[in-house]
């Protein structure tokens, strides 16, 4: 069985929506960010980098348990556990590993620290406000290029770069884009919020509305 520890955030989101997708039946543990719940010695256990989400299976490799922290490791993870949405073709296969890494490195960084200073109007704040406002629309125009020649992320086939990075696009109203200058990403994140997995992902844990365009003020995990 596996045990899914987040909260409602993009990291969050990421495995809920790729559980959903794999149809798999899993067990959900929140952990409240907002009351400082990450920092718990149980989920330190599991998670001594104190940042949800994490995960624990109990037919690991080889039928032996194992705990995991770190989104993006865990989507790999599970992708290749169950031989989905990433592609045993080895050139494939690094072209999606890619684009994870640069969800995980680009994306969820940047994007998170532009919701972390978006809030903060006074003087002292205007430079990081709009330095990461800035690279958030740079990175913005990075998906939209590669999309306007390929269907998905990583190429023609829905995988584990699009449940990675779609969570952070979905905060979209936080980032102050206007979609007329990314219509390939908006193509993009359309089609993949019709899927029935990813909104019953983007509702876990169930703590409030599958999504209204408004979000918590706190800072991402």
């Amino acid at each position: 069985m596996i045990d899914l520890y987040t909260w409602q955030t993009p990291n969050g989101f990421k495995l809920s929506i790729m559980l959903e997708e794999l149809g798999w039946d899993y067990n959900v543990h929140e952990v409240n960010i907002g009351k400082d719940e990450q920092f718990e010695p149980a989920f330190l256990k599991i998670c001594p980098n104190n940042k949800i989400p994490a995960l624990t299976d109990s037919d690991g490799p080889d039928g032996e348990p194992i705990e995991m922290f770190e989104s993006g490791a865990i989507l790999i993870y599970l992708a290749n556990k169950a031989g989905r949405f990433i592609s045993p073709d080895p050139r494939r296969h690094m072209e999606e590993l890619q684009w994870v890494m640069f969800q995980m490195a680009n994306v969820g960084p940047m994007f998170g620290q532009t919701h972390h200073f978006r809030s903060k109007q006074e003087a002292e704040f205007s430079y990081p406000r709009m330095r990461y406002l800035r690279e958030t629309h740079r990175l913005y125009a990075v998906m939209n290029s590669r999309l306007e020649h390929s269907d998905y992320l990583a190429g023609p086939d829905y995988g584990i770069a699009d449940i990675a990075t779609w969570p952070w696009v979905s905060r979209f109203e936080w980032h102050e884009i206007d979609w007329a200058d990314y219509p390939h990403l908006k193509r993009w994140f359309d089609d993949i919020w019709t899927r029935p997995a990813v909104k019953r992902g983007r509702a876990v844990p169930s703590v409030g509305a599958i999504w209204s365009g408004a979000f918590p003020e706190q800072d991402e995990k």
